[in-house]
């Protein structure tokens, strides 16, 4: 008599690839919220960021944080922030190793702000998978307007996603 093993659940791509923004954002230094970006292709991690400063600037923890002093509420007066967003420092990542990321899909734990749309429009990618929403209409419209597949995912949520 053989005997059988029981099936491991396997993770569907979409969640195996929102996995990795959980552990990318976990190298944030955000005193407010810590956001994971990675872009994928053909299955491949083409690039990963996380919301941070530029190279060699200080960081939160080491200066505190200027919108915090301020009362700047979530989602306003980006331009304060010293830190770039997980979004951007994924696609910047991604042209500084000169690596085209065109027809790509971009998995991050937060939809993405207004700033970091345009971006996402300009740079190509064709669909945004998201964990967590973010309160921000001029992203939520200027999306709409694109081609865009946006999709959010709870983990451990079926998702009706194609997967990457």
């Amino acid at each position: 008599m053989t005997q059988t093993r029981p099936l491991r659940v396997r993770p569907s791509w979409d969640e195996y690839f929102l996995a990795f923004t959980t552990l990318a954002a976990t190298r944030s230094s955000c005193l407010r919220r810590q956001v994971g970006a990675v872009i994928v292709k053909e299955r491949n991690i083409l690039a990963t960021g996380y919301n941070g400063p530029p190279k060699g600037a200080a960081h939160p923890n080491d200066v505190g944080c200027l919108r915090d002093r301020l009362g700047v509420p979530s989602g306003e007066r980006h331009e304060l922030c010293r830190g770039l967003h997980a979004e951007q420092n994924a696609i910047i990542q991604a042209a500084y190793h000169g690596v085209s990321i065109a027809g790509s899909t971009l998995y991050c734990t937060n939809q993405p702000c207004g700033i970091c749309a345009k971006m996402i429009m300009n740079a190509g990618i064709v669909r945004i998978v998201y964990i967590d929403p973010y309160d921000d209409e001029i992203a939520r419209a200027m999306l709409a307007e694109s081609d865009i597949v946006i999709e959010q995912m709870r983990p451990g949520v079926p998702n009706k996603g194609t997967g990457a």
